[in-house]
């Protein structure tokens, strides 16, 4: 006898099953994952603790590459029927997506790339290896009175990511994306060799693979370390919360703030077609006497967004001072508003006092625990993308977004596009302000398709000349990818550093039939 079928064309049992395991999904989110995640930080502080104590990760860091190396040349003297890739679980990686690339190819060792490796706080650059992480970096530089100049928000997100991929924050519109702050990286090519590619310098060549790297996603070379400005910061940032309107005051507020060369940091959260808020912030040795901290970072404190959406409804300017790392990580805790998914009490004032403590969740450990059913679900309705598009075009991109999945709150980080070679190009002569409009959660409108929205969305980004974020669903053919993204430097360097036989192109990677 068989089984009904619902109005999704699955199985009646299929759809009641899929709905109890997404719906459900809390209890081992809180019971397993949650206690996993705190425990597994504290066990990597711990060890980073020892590491920098003895100062052994230089040492271990020249043992690490030459193994690397030694791989990749055993690769090079045998038939080379595969390409390589790092040998980083599918699960550990943040897209949302398992790689399927990495079943069918040489996997090398970069996965124990994990450490700080040295600051310079006379020449103010840090050196790292591509699987240090953002809360890492904040934890070791911020009690020496330095800081990155971006610092993007989430904690696990890794330098490796922001730098084969892209990396955006709050203070993009004083230094541009994350790229636009390393001052040289080191790779190990497709015949074994170690490189430096660094910023400045008189050899064609080497500028040129520092400016081919970015967005490259691990297809010129493996990523072996990196060196980064540092900056000296102060203990607080003067955050001032500014209601706004629809989306053409949005638009407006976001273009005059980005523009005052006293903001160190400028974000915007658009809750609804008529209410935003845009927030500008400073460094700050602390509040004056009759004034309060506010720790947003507290386990009992509510999650971020939310006090921001409190004041926009209440339509009032209030200025706050929030300690900076608490402020640099403000969107870990709930992970943007993408946690209310999962645990939708955990904004609740009991559970953020009991369970607070344990959030969030690690975004592997969900991964790792994202079912082919519930996966499933996620496929047919969720958004997760992050698109760049001029400042100017702004108003129109938002009234797209509403118009095509009607997902609330939306992310909005303006910055500094400058002109450089690279696969991501604006092509003016003089530098730009950008806003990444990010889109994340489950969309209700009935004629939603994931496939025919993404490719609607794209089509309307490539119409700004704008570029979607790579670690999202990418619908484009190869043709639409190539008019998305400036390909010429690229290439170059596939052919200079014989990559083309020994890694797959960056479509080949990120293409939505590449993951799964």
């Amino acid at each position: 006898m068989g089984s009904s079928s619902s109005p999704l064309g699955l199985p009646l049992n299929e759809i009641i099953l899929e709905f109890l395991l997404h719906h459900l999904r809390f209890i081992p989110v809180c019971f397993i994952l949650l206690p996993l995640s705190f425990i597994y930080d504290l066990v990597t502080r711990a060890r980073n603790y020892v590491v920098h104590s003895v100062n052994s990760a230089p040492r271990a860091h020249d043992r690490k590459v030459a193994k690397i190396q030694a791989e990749v040349r055993e690769w090079a003297a045998g038939d080379r029927k595969k390409k390589m890739c790092n040998a980083r679980s599918g699960w550990n990686t943040m897209s949302f997506r398992y790689p399927l690339y990495k079943n069918t190819s040489t996997l090398i060792s970069t996965n124990t790339l994990i450490d700080i490796l040295e600051v310079d706080e006379e020449a103010r650059t840090i050196r790292v290896e591509p699987m240090v992480s953002m809360g890492e970096i904040t934890n070791y530089l911020l009690p020496r009175g330095f800081s990155l100049p971006i610092v993007p928000e989430l904690d696990d997100l890794t330098v490796g990511g922001m730098i084969n991929g892209c990396g955006v924050e709050s203070s993009g519109r004083k230094y541009g994306l994350f790229q636009h702050i390393c001052v040289s990286y080191e790779i190990v090519t497709a015949d074994g060799s170690l490189v430096v590619a660094k910023k400045g310098t008189e050899d064609a060549e080497s500028q040129g693979l520092f400016y081919g790297i970015p967005w490259s996603h691990g297809t010129l070379g493996f990523l072996v370390a990196a060196t980064i400005r540092i900056i000296p910061c102060k203990p607080f940032v003067k955050l001032t919360y500014m209601p706004v309107g629809g989306f053409k005051d949005m638009t407006a507020k976001l273009q005059s703030e980005s523009t005052v060369a006293e903001n160190e940091f400028v974000e915007g959260i658009q809750f609804s077609q008529e209410m935003g808020v845009v927030m500008k912030g400073r460094f700050s040795d602390g509040p004056p006497k009759n004034r309060e901290i506010n720790e947003i970072g507290k386990w009992h404190k509510p999650w971020f967004y939310t006090h921001v959406e409190g004041i926009g409804n209440k339509n009032e300017e209030v200025t706050e001072y929030i300690p900076l790392r608490e402020y640099y990580h403000r969107h870990s805790k709930s992970i943007f508003w993408e946690l209310e998914e999962i645990i939708p009490f955990g904004n609740n004032v009991l559970f953020r006092w009991f369970y607070g403590w344990l959030c969030p969740p690690k975004i592997s450990f969900l991964k790792y625990t994202t079912f082919g059913a519930v996966r499933r679900i996620y496929e047919r309705r969720h958004v997760l993308q992050d698109m760049l598009i001029p400042l100017t075009d702004l108003e129109k991109g938002l009234q797209v977004f509403h118009e095509k999945t009607n997902i609330y709150p939306v992310w909005l980080c303006p910055f500094n596009l400058p002109t450089c070679p690279g696969f991501v190009k604006q092509k003016t002569g003089r530098n730009v302000l950008y806003v990444d409009v990010g889109v994340y959660g489950v969309c209700k409108k009935d004629d939603y398709d994931p496939r025919k929205t993404t490719r609607e969305l794209e089509e309307f980004v490539r119409s700004v000349e704008g570029v979607q974020m790579l670690y999202a669903d990418t619908y484009m053919t190869r043709e639409e990818f190539y008019q998305m993204f400036d390909s010429s430097l690229y290439e170059w360097l596939r052919v200079k550093l014989n990559a083309k036989d020994a890694f797959p192109d960056v479509y080949d990677k990120v293409k939505k039939e590449a993951r799964f």
